[in-house]
This record gives C-alpha cells, structure tokens and sequence, in this order.
C-alpha cells in the first residue's frame, strides 16, 4: 500500500510540475526577446555538471535499493570495500551528492542576482526561479527522507520490510525528482 501510495502522490506531483512547465512555455512565448537575452547568461557547463551530478545520486539511489530488498541495511566490511557497502552507505552517498546539486544551485542563483536576474526583475527571473525553486525545494525534501531512512537503519534492532519498503518509495521519489530536473535542464538550459 505504501509503495501505491508513493506513487499515486507522484502523480499529482507530475500535474504540479507540468503546471510550471505551463507557465514557463507561456512566458517564454509573450516574450521571446527577452528569453534569448536572458538564456546567454545561464552556465551550461555549470548546468550540466550539477545535472550530471544529481544523475549520478540516482545510480547510488538504486544501488543502496538493491541492498535494502536484499536485507542488507549497513556495510559487512571494511569502508574502502565499496562491494561490501549496504543500503545506508549508498543513501549516505545519495545524500551527499544531492546535498552538492542543492549547493549547486544556490551558487548558480548566486552568480544570476548578480547579473540582475532576480524573482522580480522581470517574467524570466520569475519563471526560472519558480521552476528551478520548486524543484530544488523537492530535492531537499528528498534529503531530509534519506536522512529518515538513513537514521531507522541505526535504530531499528533488525531490518525488516517495513524498512525495505522505506527505502524503496523514498528511492521512487529520488528518482522522480531526478527525471524533473533532467526535463528542467533540456527546457531551460539546451532549448534555449
């Protein structure tokens, strides 16, 4: 139940998302001129890099999944023997990379004030920071379930599937915030 419920949230997370990419296509439509002046000061390599980055955190995501369904909460041996890591060193690792993408985007918000690109500077400040905000908003709501699960597998006396099923819809969720961004990305940064 809980994984159907996962993912019936999701659906209604998807309408939500499809509504900012509503307004940022509308937008973008009105006022062209203005998109193609302020699509030059975005940092596509940057850009990339942090996708790249976020991307990345869902390959450890899955790893970590395949280890909580294999009932392995925590690693058999040695730190450096990564094959011997559970699902909490993947989710640690998981976090560690989303919580770079989230210091990603600060830095890059950051670099777009100063330009001038700001909430109320105009409707393409305001279009990216609401989708982009939005986004970085669910990825830090991610964080804070990986902190969750992260923390039940250090308190649970065993791992059950109650755990397991924590770990997995929490891993539906990385994911689907991953799939957003990759779209928010190819909007924003390559469809310019």
């Amino acid at each position: 139940m809980t994984s159907v419920g996962t993912i019936v949230w999701l659906a209604s997370e998807i309408m939500f998302f499809a509504g900012l990419f509503a307004m940022y296509f509308t937008i973008r439509a009105i006022s062209p001129e203005l998109w193609a002046e302020r699509t030059e000061m975005l940092n596509f390599p940057f850009a990339l890099a942090n996708t790249t980055v976020l991307v990345i955190s869902s390959i450890w995501c899955q790893l970590g999944v395949f280890k909580a369904e294999a009932g392995v909460p925590a690693r058999t041996g040695s730190l450096l023997n990564v094959a011997s890591w559970g699902m909490r060193e993947w989710y640690v690792l998981t976090y560690i990379f989303g919580s770079v993408f989230v210091a990603g985007q600060v830095w890059e918000y950051a670099e777009l004030i100063r330009e001038g690109v700001t909430l109320a500077s105009d409707a393409y400040g305001s279009v990216f920071y609401m989708t982009t905000g939005f986004h970085g908003l669910h990825v830090t709501g991610g964080l804070l379930a990986f902190l969750l699960i992260i923390g039940r597998s250090f308190t649970a006396k065993r791992y059950t599937h109650a755990q397991t099923t924590g770990a997995v819809v929490t891993s539906y969720y990385w994911h689907f915030v991953d799939v957003v961004w990759i779209a928010l990305f190819l909007t924003i940064y390559v469809v310019k």
